[in-house]
């Protein structure tokens, strides 16, 4: 059996509705549109939400604030959040995921300076608050900018 012997299956098609060709077909004169009216019309476009001349409710309804389309979420982290590693480790966002600070490990992180820090890490991160760069140091270890990782977008239609 090969592509071309496929057929459908009994009943699958439907021969197409022929409209407007006449009263004996069934579907004449107003040609399944009722009477009168703006749908009957031809070139009929209404857009989504129009609410026949009434205001739509997406412009009744009150707006608040303002989101940037192209702003970058960061999830954060706490340099006292830290301590949980071992001295000498490298601590980058797959670490962060698999020790439960983080979400995912591609997520885009920013560590901030709330608390202390006593041990000597290389920590890996999107972004660095000033003092989390400072505690870091000072503890002996350091703290590298990574370049975020792009994760495809599901595209809207």
């Amino acid at each position: 059996m090969g592509l071309g012997n496929l057929k459908k299956p009994k009943g699958a098609t439907h021969a197409k509705k022929r409209i407007g060709r006449g009263d004996a077909s069934g579907q004449g004169s107003t040609a399944g549109k009722g009477h009168k009216g703006q749908k009957s019309r031809s070139g009929v476009q209404i857009g989504r939400g129009f609410e026949g001349g009434q205001m739509p409710l997406q412009r009744r309804l009150p707006k608040r604030g303002f989101h940037h389309r192209e702003r970058t979420e960061f999830t954060v982290v706490n340099v006292q959040a830290l301590k949980r590693f071992e001295a000498g480790s490298v601590v980058d966002p797959a670490a962060l995921a698999n020790a439960g600070l983080i979400p995912h490990a591609h997520d885009l992180v920013k560590i901030l300076g709330s608390g202390e820090l006593d041990r000597a890490l290389t920590v890996k991160a999107q972004g660095f608050s000033e003092s989390a760069k400072t505690k870091i140091t000072a503890a002996g270890g350091q703290a590298e900018v990574i370049a975020p990782i792009r994760v495809q977008a599901k595209s809207t239609p």
